[in-house]
């Protein structure tokens, strides 16, 4: 397998941290650069700071917002992108009720109440079985306490306004992997597999007993997957 550059990008409250396995897994095969995202407010402000760190081809995944980021990046420079990888992620917008929550999530942070990731909210994210799992639960709640209130509002406020990317679907055109926790709450399996249906050349990976934070949950599981891809 020739060596490639894979740029991740990683989801709300994320750092390269949560890509951790698959960056040691793939070291053989991939030189991989993680943007740090929370700085930025809008999706198109987080694509643009991404093309400007990758080189001029290279291999695309996103997890959650980072997907939504991926997008963006087929927006401005497709002919970039060599494959693409969306991981628990979904093209569809919010909810009016979703961004409501968000509006919401953003006021409190401003009054002084962001304390992070709470555990009372991991079972929204973590599969049952791994609640337990330190290596799973420990980065979460470390990484949302390194990005802070700042960059959670900033996330939280470009997510608000991202586009609908679903009739994008149909327009990419290179090898592209599309993955899933199978109890993924957040992101559930519908939108993935809406995502393939419309996407001429993917291939859908559904991993068991996991949630939203499958790079956490089921590491080698993605790092296998994401392998596999790269050798497409």
């Amino acid at each position: 397998m020739a060596r490639q550059t894979l740029v991740l990008l990683p989801g709300l409250l994320n750092t390269r941290r949560l890509f951790e396995r698959q960056i040691a897994d793939l070291a053989d095969v991939a030189d991989v650069i993680v943007p740090e995202l929370w700085h930025h407010e809008s999706i198109g402000a987080m694509a643009q700071a991404t093309l400007d760190a990758a080189p001029q081809r290279f291999a695309l995944g996103g997890f959650s917002m980072g997907g939504y980021v991926c997008f963006e990046i087929l927006r401005r420079a497709p002919q970039r992108v060599e494959r693409l990888a969306l991981m628990d992620t979904q093209a569809v917008p919010d909810t009016p009720e979703a961004t409501a929550r968000r509006r919401g999530f953003i006021e409190q942070s401003k009054l002084g109440r962001f304390h992070g990731v709470q555990p009372s909210l991991l079972p929204t994210i973590v599969h049952r079985s791994q609640l337990n799992d330190q290596a799973v639960v420990q980065p979460i709640l470390e990484m949302a306490t390194e990005i802070g209130a700042d960059g959670y509002c900033r996330e939280q406020t470009a997510m608000i306004a991202r586009p609908d990317s679903r009739s994008l679907l149909v327009e990419i055109a290179v090898p592209t992997l599309v993955l899933v926790g199978r109890q993924d709450l957040a992101t559930p399996l519908v939108r993935a597999e809406e995502m393939a249906a419309d996407i001429a050349h993917s291939r859908l990976v559904v991993i068991d007993d996991c949630g939203h934070m499958a790079p956490l949950e089921k590491p080698a599981e993605v790092s296998a997957a994401l392998r596999r891809w790269l050798a497409q």
